[in-house]
């Protein structure tokens, strides 16, 4: 998107945490390739079965793929929050993954977000104007068995 941004601070990922990591963010970078309209049917299509991702889960998979990869460490936020996203998918939970832009200076950005709130982020991503969002599904709750 045309957030401008400092790379993030990349940490160290052990060797045995890498192929999902590595997975993820590959995936990512085809899938962004795509149209809009088919990312979200894409994401959509991959979030169903998976539980709503914490702030924890979703932090430690943004860092994870901020960690492999210089792309999403720096500018890359639609590639980065999509592959945050399939890291946590992968780890079987979903994040709100969303896009939006705002008009003064106008921006774009993408990013994944727990209870309404940006996880990982500089900036607020409350001055963004939402345009897409693949929100994770609630759970289906088991009916109670009574003795």
């Amino acid at each position: 998107m045309s957030q401008p941004m400092v790379p993030a601070a990349r940490g160290h990922l052990p060797l045995r945490h890498r192929p999902p990591v590595l997975i993820a963010t590959g995936a990512a970078r085809l899938i962004v390739t795509l149209k809009p309209h088919r990312i979200r049917g894409v994401l959509s299509m991959v979030r169903r079965g998976a539980a709503p991702a914490t702030a924890s889960q979703t932090l430690a998979a943004r860092e994870a793929v901020v960690a492999l990869s210089a792309r999403c460490a720096g500018e890359g936020c639609l590639q980065r929050s999509v592959a945050t996203a399939l890291l946590c998918r992968m780890r079987g939970v979903w994040p709100d993954w969303c896009t939006g832009v705002r008009t003064s200076p106008f921006r774009a950005h993408a990013w994944v977000e727990v209870d309404g709130l940006a996880v990982g982020e500089p900036h607020q991503s409350a001055a963004y104007h939402r345009m897409m969002v693949v929100s994770a599904l609630p759970q289906k709750r088991e009916p109670e068995k009574h003795p």
